[in-house]
C-alpha cells in the first residue's frame, strides 16, 4: 500500500504537472531552454543529497530497529513540500525548485527504508511475489490519481474550478493526502524485527564510511559485479531521464499540455502488463540479452525522440517507453542477485540501491546543459544516447556464467 501511496509523486508530481507548471508559470516561459536546465538541475540535486545520506541513514536505522520511523519521517516531510507546492506564487521558480527537491529527497529517502523492510514481511518463498505486487499497486494507484487529476485540469469548471492554473495547484494537494492516506497501513501493520543496538549520529556515520568501504572492497574482488554496476550507472540514468525530462522536451517543442499528459497516463498503464509480458520474454531468451534488447529500444525511442514533430509521434513514444520501462528496472534487479555472493545480498543491495540514486544525476544535468549550451532541445534530448551506448557496450562485457562462479567461490573464501 506504500507504493500505491507514494507512486502518485512520481506520476503526478515527477513526471507530469511539475515540470508542465515550472515552465509555464514558475519560470519565464519565454526562456524554455533555461527552465530545461533548471528543472535537470533540480532532479540531479536531490539525487545527490539522497545517495550523499543513504549510507549513513542505513547505518542508524539498521542498528536501532527505526526503518519506520525514518520511512514515515521522509513521508511526511515529502508529503508536506508536496503540499506546500500549491502556495508558491507565479514567478518564484527558486522556491519551487527548493520545494520540489525538498519533496523528492523524502519520496527517495523513504523509498530507501521502505525497500529495507521487504525481508521482514515475506520470506525467500514470498519474496518475489510481495515485490512484484507492491510494483503492480502503484502503477495502479499513481495511475488512477493521475487520472483524476488529469481530468480536474482539462475539466476545472466540472470539479469547480476557476482555471487550469488552480487544478494543478489542487493537484499536488491531492497527492500530498492521498501519499498520507495510504501511508497509515504502514505505520499500523507492518511490524520491524526488533534490534536492540542503538548508536549515536556520530557513530552511525562512521558506521555509514564503513560499509561503504567495505563494500567497495569487496567488488573489486568480484570485478563482474563492478562491470556491471557501472553499466546500470549509465544505462538506467537514461532511463530516468527520459521519465523525468519527457514533459518539458515536449514542452520545448510547443505541444499542448493536454497532449503531454495523455502521453504520461499512456505510460503508466501500458507499463504494468508490459513489464509482466517482458519478464516472460525474457525467460524465453536470457535475462542479461533481454536487458540488452531494452536498451537498445530506448536508444531507439531517444533517437526518433529527435526527429519528433507532431503529438502522434509522442503518444508513439509513450507506447514504446511503457513496453520496456518496467521490465528493464526489473530485469537489472534479478540480473544483480546472480552476480553477488548470497550472503552479502543486503550489503551489495544497499550500495545497488545508493547507485541507484546517484544514477538520476548524470542525465537531467546532461540534457538540461546540452539544451542550454546549444539552445536546442532537440540536441539536448539526443545527448542522452551517450548513455545508453556506453550501458549497452559495457554490459555486453559482463560474463554472467563467470559472475555467478566468482560469487560462489567468494562465499568459499
Amino acid at each position: 500500500m506504500y507504493d500505491w501511496a507514494n507512486s502518485a509523486f512520481a506520476t503526478t508530481v515527477m513526471a507530469g504537472f511539475f515540470p508542465l507548471f515550472f515552465k509555464e508559470y514558475w519560470a519565464d516561459p519565454g526562456n524554455p531552454n533555461e527552465s530545461t536546465f533548471y528543472l535537470g538541475l533540480a532532479n540531479s540535486l536531490a539525487s545527490i543529497i539522497v545517495a550523499a545520506l543513504a549510507p549513513f541513514l542505513g547505518a542508524i536505522a539498521d542498528r536501532g530497529t527505526a526503518k519506520k520511523k525514518f520511512l514515515l519521517t521522509f513521508a511526511f516531510f515529502g508529503i508536506v513540500m508536496t503540499g506546500g507546492l500549491c502556495f508558491v506564487a507565479q514567478g518564484y521558480w527558486q522556491m519551487a525548485v527548493i520545494m520540489y527537491v525538498a519533496a523528492s529527497v523524502g519520496f527517495a529517502g523513504g523509498n530507501i527504508f521502505y525497500d529495507s523492510l521487504l525481508p521482514g514481511i515475506a520470506d525467500k518463498s514470498k519474496v518475489n511475489y510481495a515485490s512484484s505486487l507492491g510494483y503492480a499497486l502503484g502503477y495502479i494507484g499513481g495511475g488512477l490519481l493521475f487520472l483524476l487529476n488529469v481530468l480536474m485540469f482539462k475539466f476545472p469548471e466540472t470539479f469547480g474550478l476557476s482555471d487550469e492554473a488552480t487544478a494543478i495547484k489542487l493537484s499536488f494537494v491531492s497527492v500530498a493526502i492521498w501519499w498520507a492516506l495510504f501511508s497509515i497501513p504502514v505505520m499500523l501493520f507492518v511490524r520491524e524485527p526488533k534490534i536492540y543496538e542503538r548508536v549515536p549520529l556520530s557513530k552511525a556515520v562512521t558506521l555509514g564510511w564503513k560499509q561503504l568501504r567495505d563494500t567497495l572492497r569487496d567488488i573489486r574482488h568480484l570485478r563482474v559485479v563492478g562491470l556491471f554496476l557501472l553499466a546500470y550507472w549509465f544505462y538506467i540514468d537514461g532511463v530516468d531521464t527520459i521519465v523525468k525530462m519527457a514533459v518539458d522536451y515536449g514542452k520545448s517543442l510547443n505541444f499542448e499540455d493536454s497532449a503531454l499528459i495523455t502521453a504520461l497516463l499512456i505510460v503508466q498503464f501500458v507499463a504494468f502488463p508490459a513489464a509482466l509480458i517482458y519478464n516472460w520474454f525474457a525467460s524465453r531468451i536470457g535475462t542479461k540479452r533481454a536487458i540488452e534488447i531494452a536498451i537498445m529500444a530506448y536508444g531507439f525511442i531517444t533517437l526518433l525522440g529527435y526527429f519528433m514533430k507532431t503529438e502522434q509521434h509522442f503518444f508513439i513514444l509513450a507506447i514504446m517507453i511503457g513496453l520496456f520501462q518496467g521490465g528493464i528496472q526489473a530485469l537489472s534487479r534479478s540480473l544483480y542477485t546472480r552476480l553477488i555472493p548470497d550472503e552479502k545480498s543486503a550489503e551489495f543491495f544497499g550500495f545497488f540501491n545508493m547507485l541507484g540514486k546517484f544514477a538520476a544525476v548524470l542525465g537531467p544535468l546532461l540534457m538540461g546543459s546540452v539544451t542550454l549550451l546549444t539552445g536546442n532541445a532537440r540536441i539536448g534530448i539526443l545527448s542522452i544516447l551517450i548513455l545508453f551506448a556506453i550501458g549497452w557496450v559495457l554490459l555486453r562485457k559482463v560474463n554472467i556464467s563467470e559472475g555467478e562462479r566468482m560469487a560462489r567461490e567468494f562465499l568459499a573464501k
